[in-house]
């Protein structure tokens, strides 16, 4: 047996609106000793979100020799400040303006890194995952929101922490938004409006959209209709986003795409047929699942320390 390896991990941390996933990540973005909490109701001033994680992150040390990690990287949802490492405001997490990166830091005794789940999520499906090679790409999950992380000229795109909010593009339809629009692109094609489209359609109720996929493979005509107009939608806003930005892969992730036999290959031939003169991007399936934004936390903090 070899000598056991004391150097203090890095550590990734990725909060949602509903669960808290963390571990330890290498430097060649493999995690290891992945956990889950659940996500305690945050508040304006993040304080019970700060408790949360740093409980996770002393149950992941706790065992390590060094008992402390090297660097910790924290995603979040919403509008995020990198830079200032500030998480500036998310519905689902009801905080605004909360210092996180600084209140994690004293509190844990090492440096910390915060960014947004969806640009860490593109930063790990570039380096490690479907849009590795390409200097122009987007991950686009489509979960109980659609945001796109955006890779130009081989750079991770932020935008002072505003870019890809696609899912709050419009595309033409009339449906009242949370974020206070009408005809936003997550009205109709999030995995979360899905479910709930068909349940209105229907009037049965389904769990989420693997449940309506389900029944469009049984030839449901309501689950068919409702699923045909979510992957219009999502064409439409995938042909702004390649008018403006000319990815050459989009990597589609989040609930929605896991039934990938009913969304990669049609969604890009309704994306094809959008296009005139674009370069027509290659859309694949992401590769990382849920690992994605603790990858790119991970990826994040090893940049702190190089």
């Amino acid at each position: 047996m070899g000598p056991v390896d004391a150097s203090p991990p890095v550590v990734a941390v990725d909060v949602g609106g509903t669960s808290i996933k963390a571990g330890v990540v290498s430097a060649d973005g493999a995690v290891s000793r992945l956990v889950r909490a659940t996500t305690p109701p945050a508040g304006a001033d993040g304080k019970p979100v700060v408790d949360a994680v740093v409980a996770v992150l002393d149950g992941l040390v706790a065992g390590h020799p060094a008992r402390r990690a090297a660097a910790v990287g924290v995603v979040v949802p919403g509008i995020v400040d990198e830079r200032a490492g500030v998480a500036v405001g998310a519905e689902n997490l009801g905080w605004q303006n909360v210092p996180l990166r600084d209140l994690l830091s004293d509190r844990l005794g090492c440096p910390v890194v915060l960014g947004h789940d969806v640009r860490a999520g593109g930063l790990a499906e570039h380096r490690t995952g479907a849009c590795r090679g390409a200097r122009n790409a987007a991950f686009v999950p489509v979960g109980t929101g659609i945001a796109a992380a955006l890779v130009l000229d081989g750079r991770l795109f932020a935008g002072d922490g505003y870019a890809g909010e696609i899912g709050h593009v419009d595309v033409g339809g009339d449906l009242p938004c949370a974020c206070g629009g009408r005809g936003c692109l997550e009205t109709v094609a999030s995995a979360a409006a899905v479910a709930r489209r068909y349940t209105a359609a229907s009037g049965t109720r389904v769990d989420g959209s693997r449940d309506v996929a389900a029944r469009v493979r049984a030839g449901d005509p309501a689950a068919v209709a409702v699923w045909d107009e979510a992957l219009d939608a999502l064409s439409r806003g995938l042909a702004m986003l390649t008018g403006i930005v000319a990815p050459e892969v989009i990597a589609v992730g989040g609930g929605f795409a896991e039934s990938a036999d009913l969304v990669i290959a049609p969604l890009g031939e309704r994306l094809a047929d959008r296009l005139t003169f674009h370069r027509v991007p290659r859309v694949v399936p992401a590769e990382l699942g849920d690992r994605a934004g603790c990858v790119g936390a991970g990826l994040l903090a090893w940049e702190l320390l190089s």
